[in-house]
């Protein structure tokens, strides 16, 4: 029985089959670089998920030939593997594709409308008994319909917030996206993405991880957007000068941001935590029990098919 090492608890349904079809451990905590490797030499397959250091240094210490031939990535990002360096030793990578879609179009969502009628700091002032009760200006926030959305990568994701936003929220659509591609929906493709920050008022960043992306957002973009723009990150923490974007929130250059992901997570910067114009969220995007349990499924699958001798079919390297 082909020995499967799964990094955090997943799903119980999901992890019976697994333990009926493998020898299976399941780990507690994120793989740090030098447990990663050694998982490499210990296990024939890995089920991963982000946090998890499967580097190029960690393929390296793992040997030219490690035991472990497969990587059922449990997430649609894998930026935290380097599937360059996992290709070199033989080892196969696999992600979790179109099953979280929807739940995490659902997140940006919330935090576009949470950030624009600023429910954060709405919900801290009730919980902390200093709401005096409705007041003509009182807790003035953003108007959502009708505004310009600007959606940065046109992925699966992207486009799925473009939908919620045409057709729910009658908003114009325009989006960057490193490639010509069609939104499936009336939407203008616009060729910089200076030109994007500036026109929106709403922006929403949906680009995968990795070091194409990485400060895709810097602090010339946001300098682009409007005094009145708020800026929401469902992608990676990476992909933005997280530095940038505090210094812009901080100085009101932007009126607000909602954020999922984190430059270092789970660490956020108390500068950040600091701030009342921004909604910050622990990674919920996919945090729906029906997704998580998908997305087991889906890495479990593709390690299933690799132990057969076939092809996983959500296969990345």
């Amino acid at each position: 029985m082909k020995k499967l090492l799964i990094t955090r608890p997943i799903a119980e349904p999901v992890l019976a089959e697994a333990r009926a079809l493998f020898d299976v451990t399941l780990a507690e905590a994120p793989l740090t670089e030098a447990a990663a490797a050694q998982a490499l030499h210990d296990y024939d397959a890995i089920l991963p998920t982000l946090g998890d250091a499967f580097t190029a240094a960690a393929f390296a210490a793992a040997g030219a030939q490690p035991r472990c031939r497969m990587l059922g990535n449990f997430g649609v990002g894998y930026s935290h593997i380097d599937v360059v360096a996992a290709r070199a030793h033989g080892v196969a990578v696999s992600n979790t594709p179109d099953v979280l879609t929807d739940a995490t179009a659902d997140i940006g969502w919330t935090l576009i409308l949470a950030t624009a009628r600023r429910a954060g700091e709405g919900e801290r002032l009730v919980r902390s008994g200093q709401w005096g009760g409705f007041g003509p200006k009182s807790m003035l926030g953003t108007h959502v319909t009708g505004k310009v959305l600007g959606i940065v990568g046109m992925g699966r994701i992207g486009q799925a917030v473009a939908r919620r936003g045409h057709f729910g929220f009658g908003m114009p659509v325009i989006y960057y996206n490193r490639s010509p591609k069609s939104a499936g929906l009336p939407a203008r493709q616009v060729a910089e993405l200076t030109t994007l920050m500036a026109e929106a008022d709403f922006v929403v960043v949906t680009v995968p991880g990795g070091a194409q992306t990485t400060h895709l957002i810097d602090r010339a973009a946001l300098a682009a957007m409007k005094p009145t723009g708020i800026f929401v990150n469902i992608a990676r923490g990476e992909v933005v000068d997280e530095e940038a974007l505090i210094d812009a929130l901080a100085a009101g250059a932007i009126a607000g941001a909602g954020l999922d992901v984190y430059a270092q997570e789970p660490h956020v910067p108390e500068r950040l935590r600091a701030l009342d114009n921004c909604v910050l969220l622990p990674h919920l995007g996919s945090a729906t029990t029906e997704t998580r349990q998908a997305m087991a499924q889906m890495a479990l699958d593709n390690i299933k098919a690799w132990a057969d001798g076939g092809l996983p079919p959500q296969r990345v390297n």
